[in-house]
């Protein structure tokens, strides 16, 4: 008889997590903006959700500023805000070497993850995410063997001695398209997996958001696509897994009447209205330009370095706030305490656009190709607010704080700390 999972506590980042003597699996829908689940259970098609919504715990959080993947798995994954754990984005400017560089590596965080703690304690830990650039990060720290790490787009790939696992396909199926639904659904399947075959006992499951930058909530696509979520939700609750669901943001269309994208291309038009000199960064910049062809609600202005000019950059953010379709512009220092983000990897200003809004460096930057069946992203406020699902009722002290600003990275405390009686 297989021994029941360690109960034993471990503090990571300044939070101590006492897991039950049961599966924990925290899911991560990248993309999930409420208005998926709800259109899907409108339609009768995620009745394991129902029955958790009824029983458990559903509610809403809210996730790090900027909302882009990697901002927020890495809050997830470390309990803490990215202030603390030093990825502000997909993407910065390094002003010290000039260049602009991709934070898809494990180097750039500044804390541990939850993982290596949870294994030392005696778990059995396995991080499964759909897009490989996130591998690095999840993985980090973990010590195979016992420690699983893998991604569905590179699944193939996998052996023992670096993701812990070999012969992935042999347990789960062929490596899936990373511009599918399955690629999602595969994560989820993966986790199914190694519960069954006892591999694995403590599992972050993290999808992609290919199918809602595709696809509104109510398209019959979207539908089937949580109808095959739910499928998989099930089959963990029937394993006695403990579930925590959450996103890491939401999803909005960000299109003219006529479908073409609604953009501000803001380097294009700082240099018209000021003059040479500007760079403007867009942290949702990735190697998915299928997703969002790197066209999000959030900017990092860096302004020209010789300032000739003796341009004010609170000219600058006053000239901002002005136009149509911004929502917030900010110094530095004061976006780095509102959004709660690393100042060190930050630009001179912050530009926040509204619900319908993207913002883009120039127009011959941006290839519109790969996005002509319509655009939608995220990055800003009004991709803030997440799911927050728990299968297990929630201790009072916990519900209490679910009903205040209660954070997408609070998720692991909740299914570790506040389910239960």
């Amino acid at each position: 008889m297989t021994n029941p999972p360690s109960a034993c506590s471990f503090t990571v980042n300044g939070r101590t997590y006492t897991p039950p003597a049961r599966p924990v699996a925290v899911i991560c829908l990248d993309g999930s903006a409420d208005e998926y689940l709800d259109a899907a259970l409108a339609r009768g098609r995620m009745p394991h959700l129902q029955r958790i919504s009824v029983s458990g715990h559903r509610g809403l959080a809210r996730a790090a500023m900027p909302t882009f993947t990697n901002v927020n798995n890495s809050s997830i994954v470390t309990g803490v805000p990215p202030c603390v754990h030093g990825i502000g984005g997909n993407f910065f400017f390094d002003t010290a070497s000039g260049q602009e560089v991709m934070m898809n590596s494990s180097k750039f965080l500044r804390v541990e993850t939850i993982f290596p703690s949870a294994q030392r304690a005696g778990r059995k830990v396995a991080v499964v995410t759909a897009k490989e650039k996130l591998r690095d990060i999840f993985a980090s720290g973990l010590i195979a063997p016992g420690g699983i790490g893998f991604s569905s787009e590179k699944a193939v790939q996998a052996i023992r001695a670096t993701h812990g696992i070999d012969n992935v396909e042999a347990l789960v199926g062929p490596t899936p398209p990373i511009y599918s639904g399955e690629a999602s659904l595969y994560v989820l399947k993966a986790g199914i997996k190694l519960i069954e075959a006892g591999l694995a006992d403590f599992l972050y499951l993290s999808t992609t958001d290919f199918m809602q930058h595709k696809f509104p909530p109510e398209a019959p696509e979207a539908i089937e696509f949580y109808d095959g979520i739910d499928a998989c939700l099930g089959r963990l609750l029937e394993l006695g897994a403990v579930v925590g669901i959450t996103a890491d943001h939401g999803m909005n269309a960000k299109q003219r009447a006529d479908g073409s994208p609604n953009v501000i291309y803001l380097e294009t038009e700082l240099v018209k209205q000021f003059g040479p000199g500007f760079r403007v960064i867009l942290p949702i910049t990735d190697p998915y330009v299928v997703h969002h062809g790197a066209l999000g609600s959030f900017a990092q202005v860096h302004l020209p370095t010789d300032n000739a000019s003796h341009i004010s950059p609170h000219e600058v953010i006053k000239w901002l706030l002005a136009r149509p379709g911004i929502t917030e512009a900010h110094p530095r220092e004061t976006a780095a305490r509102l959004m709660e983000l690393p100042a060190d990897r930050m630009g001179d200003l912050v530009v926040c656009s509204g619900r319908d809004v993207v913002l883009g460096r120039t127009p011959d930057y941006h290839d519109l190709k790969a996005i002509e069946s319509g655009l939608r992203s995220h990055g800003g406020r009004y991709e803030e607010m997440v799911p927050f699902i728990f299968s297990e009722p929630l201790k009072p002290a916990f519900a209490a704080r679910a009903r205040g600003d209660v954070r997408n990275f609070d998720v692991f405390d909740f299914a570790t700390n506040g389910t239960g009686s």
